[in-house]
Order: C-alpha cells, then structure tokens, then sequence
C-alpha cells in the first residue's frame, strides 16, 4: 500500500514539472513573438520615416530642376539677344559714316533713338553671358550711371536682377525685377521682369505673392511668352 501511494505521489510530480516546463517554453515564445513584433513595428516606423525623407528629397530634386530649367531658358534668351547686338554692330560697321552735321541749335534738335546696344551695354551683357556675375553687375551699373536715360536702360536693369538670381542673392533679385516694372512701364521688358519676380517670390517662399504676380503678368500680357510660362507655373502648382 505503501509503496502505490509512493508510485502515485511520483507520478503527480513528474506531471507537476512537466506542466511546469511546458508554461515556461510557452512564455518564452510568447516573449520571442512579442520581440518580433516590437522589432517588426520599429522597422515599418524606419521606413515610412526614410520614405517620408525621400518624398522630401524627391521634391526638392524637382523644385531645383524646375529652376534650372527657367534658368537654362533665360540664358538661351540672352545668347539670342547677345548674338542679335553682335549682328547690329556687324550691320553698322559694315555701313559707310554718316556726314557730320553741325546742329546750330541743340536745344531745339531732336534727339534719335539709338540705333543699336551701345559698347558698354554690349560688354556688360557679353560678361553676363560668360557667366562672370559679379563683374556683369558692375558693368550694368556703370552704364546705368553713365547712360540713365539710353533705351537700353531697362534692359540693364532686368540684366542685373538676372545676375543677383543666379548669385541667389534673391532680395537685391526681387528689388531689380521690380524696379523694371516700376520705373520702365513701356519697356518690353516688362513682361520677362513680372514672370522672374514671380519666380524669385516663389523661391523666396512668398507663394501668395507670386501667384499674384503671374496672375497680374497674364492679366496685362496674355500673348506674351512669357504669361505662356506663368500658366505653367501656376498649373504644376
């Protein structure tokens, strides 16, 4: 009898140690999946996060491109006009001098448009489109200085907001641009000065501003090139 109580009392142990065993392995692949799935959430976090990081980049990358590309128009606009100056002074070299003829009263003569860029015009552009910025700024200045009334003042003018964008030195870009608008309202001009002081707004983070100003370009040059470019510009946005 004894020895059935002995055998009865082993069996219940080894079954007690048994479940023992099996409630630990049990905890401890619980422990393990919850590890995995604390390790699977960090990841997922890592990725929207690096995801989230690209997006900004991608965008970024776009915006850049975007400018580079108004960038790349604007220069080829002014190797167009550069090589047209070169043809103008080709043409006037070319052509035989004009008699000299002595004005009696200079008070009452009137005063001939210019023919064609003059020399320190063209040398100040010819910098501008070596792209020697700094020094092209100079030159326009010193033209503006000795020829503030030529017509190709507001040319010089919307040249040196050219220079300071491509310097990035976007305020004394935005003051130049609107200087064009202000002071030379009949210049053709005009219209490519609006279109860039929209895009300086807009890259100085002035988006409301610069809709407006594409806004007010279209609204007064609807034909123009350039209100072509600020419908695109407002259409990407």
């Amino acid at each position: 009898m004894a020895s059935g109580i002995k055998k009865t009392v082993c069996f219940l142990t080894c079954l007690a140690l048994t479940g023992c065993a099996s409630q630990d392995l049990m905890v401890k692949r619980q422990s393990e999946a919850e590890a995995k799935i604390e390790h699977l959430i960090q990841a997922d976090k890592k990725s929207t996060q690096r995801m989230n990081e690209l997006s900004g980049q991608i965008q970024t990358l776009d915006e850049q491109t975007r400018s580079y590309d108004s960038q790349i128009k604007q220069l080829q606009a002014s190797i167009r006009e550069l090589r047209t100056s070169q043809s103008e002074l080709a043409v006037r070299a070319l052509q035989p001098p004009t008699p000299k003829i002595e004005v009696v009263n200079q008070d009452v003569a009137p005063k001939n448009r210019e023919s064609g860029p003059p020399a320190e015009y063209v040398k100040a552009f010819g910098l501008y489109s070596s792209n020697n910025f700094s020094a092209a700024i100079e030159a326009f200045q010193a033209f503006l200085a000795h020829a503030p009334k030529s017509d190709y003042a507001a040319n010089a003018v919307y040249w040196t907001g050219e220079c300071h964008y491509s310097l990035n030195d976007l305020s004394k870009s935005l003051a130049s641009f609107q200087k064009v608008v202000d002071l030379y309202p009949g210049s053709t001009k005009v219209p490519d000065a609006l279109l860039k002081l929209g895009y300086t707004q807009a890259a100085m983070k002035e988006r409301d501003k610069s809709v407006k100003t594409f806004e007010e370009l279209i609204r007064r040059y609807p034909s123009s090139p350039a209100a072509a470019k600020a419908r695109e510009r407002l259409t990407a946005n």
